[in-house]
């Protein structure tokens, strides 16, 4: 039973009935993040908040901390932002999941606001961003064996002098000149009130959280108070959360993932958020002993995204999970064989959840006090409103789909987005406060959603739409499968043509025309079939999880081009260069040997009709 509510919410009608019955107000009355932190620790102040694991070994001692601790944490951040910046600081920060990380967060949004990024980020790119973001400050880990994040933080104060640099260490050495102390700043602040005053809250500016960098620049989103509550809020009550619960949070701390439905949700409850490491699921350690973290600290609440899940179900339960109430997924679309098999391996149900960065993290979630359905990501957040829309010939937004009719998913309602921090950004995805998602979906007649991937994923063969989940779920179910990754490779005369990329499991062998014989049969559409199936040692991966299929878009356009002009040309010595750019995002430029010279004409001819921008040149 939710903990903000009588009755179970398990269904759409049990949403309707909930927001219909009290106001998001009237049901939870924080108003700023801080106030989330402030009202968990004045109801249960010596309750675990956080258990933060540095190794993931099984004699580790984990770093424990209460609810009175997070707030005192939390205020004396937010005093330290303060004395470096003034009330409206902008902080940003590139460091890994650790405890520090969650006082400089929810401090900078309570003293003025947060900017999280990327440490996998190059320094130029973390510097614009910056930049951009308008912020002061820079909190950044020390020098550390393994990552590289101070050496970008000092080339960082290079390219913005007048940033403040502060410095979270893990030892005791020294600071260099002009680096400001984390440790020693938070230590000399108090830690029982505000020394500003009020928190920041409602409308006000919460975070830049940065999204959108697979083809260009990322886009700094805006996050308020009151967005982030609402979407925490909602992620409490369908997670079906209390005070007892416990999650396995091995997400960065950069990603509203691990922020918002995998953190605040939980401290709104006032759980425990199991911090598995700095390095999250990319530790091995944490992969392996997984199913004892789970037992020693009896987790309720498991999962990740479906890379972790996959890499999971290579490692044998030894040790009592019966703690774990559900497992949940999302980032990504879960495949259907990953589920079957967690689901068996576990004796867990999973419950997919819908996030995007533009909605606080959340747009649906599968219920936990209800039966889930694999492969649907559930019911819209209260207070909120999902409608699927049928998208135009022009790419306008049309009327709200019937279910089962796929369309473009919409979001609206206080969850969302004010808009970008650069406007401009905004033509095209906000519309007067509703969101287009850019994901296809549909509904079914329980108005549960269900994602059909995004609407730049979908493969158009002679104007018909392929799903490719349609063709990864079927190879995916092979036995031999660790992942697979579906896009469309162009074609001259159908537009373009389907082909699959797949990474098998370790040890595994099967062939590219094996696994086409086993997919066939389970591809229902036979314009779905895969023309082409391609093994590779790994699917690449964007730094949360997710399958970067741009740059499998890329290779297959790669392949496609140089097989082509070796055809036209008699050689394979021409070199081919393909980007992003042009029209359907690819800009392809062939330069041909000073041998093959006399081929330009035939390779130009050869390469009419694509639907990509290209250019053959001789070499110098």
């Amino acid at each position: 039973m939710s903990l903000f509510s009588d009755n179970p919410v398990a269904t759409l009608a049990d949403v309707v009935r909930f927001e219909t019955e009290k106001t998001l107000e009237q049901r939870y009355d924080a108003r700023s993040v801080y106030d989330i932190f402030a009202k968990s620790a004045a109801r249960h102040p010596d309750r675990t908040a956080l258990t933060m694991l540095m190794t993931g070994a099984d004699d580790e001692t984990p770093r424990i901390v209460t609810y009175r601790q997070m707030l005192e944490g939390i205020t004396r951040a937010a005093n330290f932002f303060a004395s470096l910046g003034g009330r409206g600081v902008g902080v940003a920060y590139i460091l890994p999941s650790l405890v520090e990380t969650h006082f400089t967060l929810w401090g900078a949004e309570t003293a003025g606001y947060a900017v999280p990024l990327n440490f996998l980020l190059q320094a130029q790119n973390i510097a614009d961003l910056v930049h951009a973001s308008g912020a002061k400050v820079l909190v950044a880990l020390g020098p550390h064996p393994q990552l590289d994040i101070w050496q970008k933080a000092v080339e960082v104060k290079k390219l913005l002098p007048d940033i403040k640099l502060v410095q979270v260490s893990l030892t005791d050495a020294p600071l260099p000149d002009s680096v400001i102390g984390f440790g020693p700043g938070l230590k000399a602040q108090d830690g029982s009130a505000l020394a500003f005053g009020a928190a920041r809250s409602g409308d006000d500016v919460a975070a830049y959280f940065h999204t959108g960098g697979t083809t260009g620049l990322p886009k700094l989103v805006t996050h308020t108070h009151r967005m982030q509550i609402a979407a925490a809020f909602g992620g409490t009550v369908l997670q079906d959360l209390t005070e007892t619960d416990a999650i396995t949070n091995g997400l960065p701390l950069f990603h509203v993932a691990a922020t918002i439905s995998c953190g605040l949700s939980f401290f709104i409850a006032g759980a425990n958020v199991i911090v598995l490491s700095p390095g999250g699921m990319r530790n091995p350690a944490i992969i392996k002993n997984f199913w004892k973290i789970i037992a020693r600290y009896r987790a309720t609440v498991i999962g990740g995204v479906p890379t972790a899940l996959s890499a999971l179900l290579n490692v044998p339960v030894d040790a009592d999970i019966s703690s774990a109430r559900y497992s949940i997924s999302g980032a990504s679309l879960l495949p259907r064989a990953v589920a079957l098999a967690f689901q068996k391996m576990t004796g867990t149900e999973i419950h997919e959840i819908l996030g995007m960065t533009e909605t606080g993290g959340l747009v649906s979630i599968d219920p936990a006090a209800g039966r889930p359905m694999i492969g649907s990501v559930g019911v819209r957040l209260p207070y909120t409103k999902v409608v699927v829309r049928k998208l135009g010939a022009d790419g306008s937004l049309g009327e709200a789909c019937a279910p089962h009719e796929v369309g473009v998913m919409t979001i609206s309602g206080p969850n969302v987005t004010p808009g970008y921090k650069d406007a401009s950004h905004n033509g095209g995805t906000l519309r007067d406060g509703t969101l287009d998602s850019g994901d296809l979906a549909y509904t079914d007649e329980e108005g549960r959603l269900y994602i059909a991937g995004r609407s730049k994923d979908l493969i158009i063969r002679s104007g018909h739409n392929i799903d490719p989940v349609l063709i990864e779920d079927a190879l995916q179910s092979h036995p031999a499968v660790a992942l697979a990754a579906a896009v469309g490779q162009p074609d001259k005369y159908a537009g373009e043509l389907p082909v699959c990329y797949v990474a098998l499991k370790p040890g595994a062998q099967a062939s590219a025309d094996d696994l086409k014989a086993f997919a066939e049969p389970l591809i229902a559409e036979r314009p779905a079939w895969p023309k082409q199936i391609i093994v590779i040692d790994a699917i690449p991966m964007t730094s949360v999880g997710k399958i970067f299929k741009p740059q499998l878009r890329t290779d297959a356009v790669q392949r496609l081009v140089a097989q082509v002009v070796a055809e036209a040309a008699g050689s394979n010595d021409a070199v081919v260069d393909v980007v992003v750019g042009g029209k359907r995002g690819f800009d392809v430029t062939v330069t041909l040997p000073a041998a093959l010279s006399g081929q330009q004409a035939a390779v130009e001819t050869a390469l009419e009709g694509y639907l990509f921008d290209c250019r053959v040149r001789r070499a110098n």
